[in-house]
């Protein structure tokens, strides 16, 4: 259903789907998981207890807690404990379950909804479409006149609202006028 949300949006002209970070929207528009995991940060990780943890290896040298911390979460996550050589490859490893591995079924239903609406072959064959349909939340301005702007209203709606206005503007100016 979000796919086809997304979908229905994007060819309605309303705003993108933003929020998503880099390495999701390669994995949704037909990115490969190698490529989507080489372009994970920590700020990607949407868990702040599991980004903090993880970023503990980033540390040369890990006191207990941290170290406990981690052994935990590799623990729960079935890989190799932290040691002195494997930091770099387990901090990667520790990243890609936190951030990737989560997503994979809701980006198969995503992208069935884009298929429905049919604009699929347009985001997986146009990159330059992506940073529309999906803009960088930093990119996004969304304000109480962006939103006004981009509201279509049905005719019986405007034809209400307008006159609606022209009876309080009248309204207003004889009532000026007679004080």
């Amino acid at each position: 259903m979000a796919g086809g949300m997304i979908g229905h949006s994007f060819l309605h002209g309303a705003f993108g789907f933003s929020g998503l970070s880099v390495p999701v929207v390669t994995l949704l528009t037909g990115g490969s998981t190698d490529t989507a995991a080489s372009a994970l940060t920590l700020l990607d990780c949407p868990d702040l207890d599991h980004r903090e943890t993880i970023g503990f290896l980033k540390n040369t040298q890990l006191a207990a807690q941290e170290t406990s911390s981690g052994t935990d979460l590799c623990l729960s996550w079935a890989l190799p404990l932290p040691t002195s050589t494997n930091h770099d490859w387990l901090l990667q490893e520790l990243l890609s379950h936190a951030v990737l591995h989560g997503v994979r079924q809701p980006i198969k239903q995503i992208r069935i909804g884009l298929k429905e609406t049919g604009i699929w072959p347009l985001v997986s064959n146009r990159p330059d479409v992506h940073p529309i349909l999906f803009p960088r939340e930093k990119n996004d301005e969304l304000n109480l006149q962006t939103v006004i702007q981009n509201i279509h209203w049905p005719q019986k709606v405007a034809l209400v609202t307008g006159s609606l206005r022209q009876f309080t503007e009248e309204a207003s100016r004889r009532c000026c006028v007679t004080s």
